[in-house]
This record gives C-alpha cells, sequence and structure tokens, in this order.
C-alpha cells in the first residue's frame, strides 16, 4: 500500500515537473534553450538592397525578443544602412540610436549617425557623433576627416555669425545716406560686405597688375554710382547690388 502511494506520488511529482518545464518553455524561462533567428536572411536581403525582403527579414528579427544581443545589433545597422540608401534619414538614425545603446563603444556607428546627421543639416549633433567614434578609436579615419571638416565648417559659421548684419565699412563713420540705408538694412549690409569680399577676392586672383588695377576700378565706379544713384527716382539699391555681386560671382565675373 505505501509502496503504491509512493508511486502515485512520484508519478504527480513528475506530472508537476514536466508541466513546469513546459511552462517555462513556453514563456523563455531559463531551462528553454533560446530560440536562434535567421539572422543572415536580413544581412543577406540589406545587402542586395532589397526593401520588401529586408523589411520582413529584418523585422521578425529586430522586433522578437528571443533574438541574441549580437545578432539584433546586426541587423539593426544592416537596417539603417538600407534605409539610409533609401534617404529615408530619420528611420536610419533611429536603428543606429538603438543599436549603441546596445553598445556604445561602436565608432564605426557613431560615425555612421554623424554623417546622417549631417545630411539631415545638423551640424551640432554631426560633430559630437564624429568627436564619440574617436574617443573609442583616435585613429577611425572617416570619423578624423568627418571631424576636421565640420570643425572648419562650425569655425567659418561662427565667423559668419560674428559679421552677420554688418557691411564692409564701419557704421559709426558712416556718413553718406547711402552708407547710413546699409547700416539699417541687414540684409543691405550683408551684401554689401559680400561684394567687398568678392571684389578683394577677384582683384588677388588677377593674372597681373594690370588685370587688378582694372578690377578695382570697376569697384570704385560702382561705389561711386551707387552714391550718386541712392535717393533718386526710379534708384534700386538692392538690385544695384545684386547685380554688382552676380558680376562678380557669376558666370560672366572673374
Amino acid at each position: 500500500m505505501r509502496f503504491k502511494k509512493l508511486i502515485q506520488s512520484s508519478g504527480a511529482a513528475l506530472l508537476c515537473a514536466l508541466s513546469l518545464a513546459a511552462a517555462q518553455a513556453a514563456t523563455g524561462g531559463e531551462p528553454a534553450a533560446v530560440i536562434q533567428l535567421d539572422v543572415a536572411s536580413c544581412l543577406a536581403a540589406a545587402a542586395a538592397d532589397d526593401m520588401d525582403k529586408a523589411a520582413s527579414a529584418c523585422d521578425v528579427v529586430i522586433d522578437s525578443e528571443k533574438t541574441a544581443k549580437a545578432d539584433l545589433i546586426k541587423a539593426l545597422i544592416a537596417r539603417a544602412a538600407l534605409h539610409a540608401r533609401h534617404e529615408q534619414i530619420d528611420r536610419a538614425i533611429a536603428d543606429d540610436s538603438r543599436a549603441l545603446l546596445l553598445d556604445p563603444m561602436l565608432a564605426d556607428i557613431f560615425n555612421a549617425r554623424g554623417e546622417l546627421w549631417l545630411r539631415k543639416g545638423d551640424k551640432p549633433k554631426a560633430v559630437q557623433d564624429f568627436g564619440a567614434a574617436l574617443k573609442i578609436d583616435p585613429n577611425h579615419e572617416k570619423a578624423k576627416a568627418n571631424h576636421k571638416a565640420m570643425a572648419r565648417e562650425i569655425e567659418r559659421i561662427g565667423a559668419q555669425m560674428a559679421v552677420a548684419g554688418k557691411p564692409s565699412f564701419n557704421c559709426r563713420r558712416a556718413a553718406r545716406a547711402v552708407e547710413k540705408a546699409i547700416c539699417g538694412n541687414r540684409e543691405l549690409a550683408d551684401l554689401d560686405r559680400e561684394i567687398f569680399g568678392s571684389n578683394a577676392r577677384a582683384v588677388r586672383e588677377a593674372r597681373n597688375a594690370g588685370e587688378a588695377k582694372a578690377l578695382q576700378r570697376e569697384q570704385d565706379e560702382f561705389i561711386a554710382r551707387r552714391n550718386a544713384g541712392f535717393g533718386q527716382p526710379g534708384y534700386d539699391l538692392k538690385k544695384a547690388m545684386l547685380e554688382r555681386l552676380q558680376r562678380l560671382n557669376g558666370v560672366d565675373g572673374y
């Protein structure tokens, strides 16, 4: 009798154990083996630039909770590159950002995301990502080149901002009515500075001293006409300045 009860008790324990194992397998518990999803098909579709196949193959891998971390990172990077090639910049940034959250030591992906920010016109974020890539790998050639180029660009933008709305001359010494008008209008002030810079470039790049003199004489004549014409009926200062700038920088310029 005792033996019978022992068997019944053992059987119940075994059934309980099997049920628990089944439940754990169904819910992803420790005893259950991790299901290996096919990341290779995602990578292949992305490499082949097949948006339709990649959409299904990569989504399955990326959306599954059972995907191994390394495979998830690979799939995110592959899909980000695919999005980038198809000008889906925001989606590409989102995938690269998720990959970087999983592994913040991916210098290549920081650089790739920096280039994406640059395509969106967000230069500060681009510089930040290029800098992050260089912190991880100081010898990262692409990041070094990108960071250097952006540093120069930001320096140039800073210099432009410092003189924005300021003409080529000192407004405190402006005596003529036309000069005061230019100082009082940011657009005209910027035009004046651009004309001055473009003329200086043309003179500097002249083939000989005679040509340089002729170019400067033309600029002096423009200034003289501007000073004399301002305030006269029919004279359009902005139009005259735009025409002069086009003459300096256009196909017929120097």
